[in-house]
């Protein structure tokens, strides 16, 4: 019996090391993979990854490619959005960091800046990058938004209201899509929520856009904005009020 649960142990031991191999030789050769890869080919596969949300394959993809491209503000900002998303907020920073700085008149890494700041609630130094992105180019409606939202972060309401109406001038769906969730999402209570949603209706009522008005106006309801019988005195939503759908969402007052 004492020798059969010898030769029990030894099997398992053997099993283990033989697992322990294959596993080591599988991290080899991967290893051995990504460098045998060009920088091209490393961004491609970093792309992939990134795109399936393997964010800890594209970051390591990305880095290969870097260490033979080391100044390559494209492949930085590339390496910056994994970190990003994988929550790695001190490093993405760095990264999009040293993207403007091999390429001062890169936009979107000033803009991919700004959103690392905003997410850690530094909205002056957010603010100051959007504008940069802004600077160098005037006609993304998503700089704008994220701007907007920054605006409103800081309370500044005129300011995100300007922002806001540029972006749909630019982009009638830029404040309807999901493509600026990330900032969005740090607007966590209910009163915030609702001011924005509000401030929202009014800009997409001052362009003639009812129907986003309208969705705005009902998330505002949602989340318990106060003051919605502002739609009957505010000239920016005239118009919507000859939509009946407003009465719906917001029963007009009694009159006197």
């Amino acid at each position: 019996m004492r020798v059969l649960r010898l030769k029990a142990l030894l099997l398992v031991a053997v099993i283990a090391a033989s697992v322990s191999c294959v596993a080591s030789d599988a991290s080899q050769q991967s290893a051995a993979g990504t460098q045998s890869l060009t920088a091209a080919q490393l961004e491609k596969a970093g792309d992939n990854a990134r795109a399936l949300k393997n964010y800890d394959e594209a970051i390591q993809c990305f880095k290969e490619a870097l260490r033979q491209d080391r100044k390559n503000a494209k492949l930085y900002n590339k390496l910056g959005l994994a970190e990003l998303s994988a929550g790695d907020y001190a490093s993405a920073r760095t990264s999009f960091g040293k993207a403007t700085k091999y390429d001062h008149n890169y936009p979107e890494a000033w803009n991919d800046l700004g959103v690392v700041y905003y997410v850690q609630k530094n909205y002056g130094a957010a603010a100051k990058n959007f504008e940069k992105a802004i600077a160098l180019n005037e006609t993304r409606a998503s700089f704008h938004v994220n701007l907007g939202i920054t605006r409103f972060a800081q309370g500044n309401m005129e300011s995100a209201t300007r922002e806001y109406t540029r972006a749909l001038e630019l982009d009638p769906e830029a404040l309807m899509r999901g493509s600026n969730l990330a900032m969005s999402a740090q607007i966590t209570s209910r009163e915030e929520r609702a001011r924005q949603d509000f401030m929202l209706a009014k800009v997409f009522a001052k362009l003639g856009y009812v129907d986003s008005c309208l969705v705005c106006l009902k998330r505002a309801k949602e989340d318990g904005y106060g003051d919605l019988t502002n739609v009957y005195k505010e000239e920016e939503f005239s118009k919507v009020r000859q939509d009946a759908r407003l009465a719906e969402i917001v029963p007009p007052p009694a009159a006197k």
